[in-house]
């Protein structure tokens, strides 16, 4: 498990192949100076309970890596995060398989449009 450590408002524990699709979207945003909301839901594990937080350019942000090896990234999961970051509720951390359903269910009704 890694941290996103965000100023001084704390850490936050992520398993490591999340916060890696993480730090590519997030560093994509802030790299063209964009502000969002961040946004996740805690498993009953840890405590439960739903977190957003402001991303903004102006505060320094940290990914904090347990693994020694970085996870292979998920060009799909990686479509689907951006995507959301780019919508009113922000960039909301969605299970990667969910991510991939989406897609799938995307490409089928542009299929559809295409075809009807």
């Amino acid at each position: 498990m890694g941290y996103l450590i965000y100023g001084a408002a704390g850490e936050y524990e992520f398993d490591d192949r999340t916060l890696a699709h993480l730090k590519v979207v997030i560093g994509q945003k802030l790299r063209r100076q964009e502000s969002f909301f961040l946004s996740w839901s805690n498993p009953a594990e840890k405590g439960s309970g739903r977190f957003s937080m402001w991303i903004s350019p102006m505060v320094p942000i940290v990914f904090r890596f347990a693994g020694s090896r970085s996870p292979e990234l998920n060009p799909a999961w990686l479509e689907m995060l951006h995507d959301l970051s780019n919508t009113r509720r922000g960039l909301v951390v969605i299970p990667e398989a969910e991510a991939e359903i989406q897609l799938r269910r995307r490409a089928a009704a542009e299929k559809a449009a295409e075809a009807g």
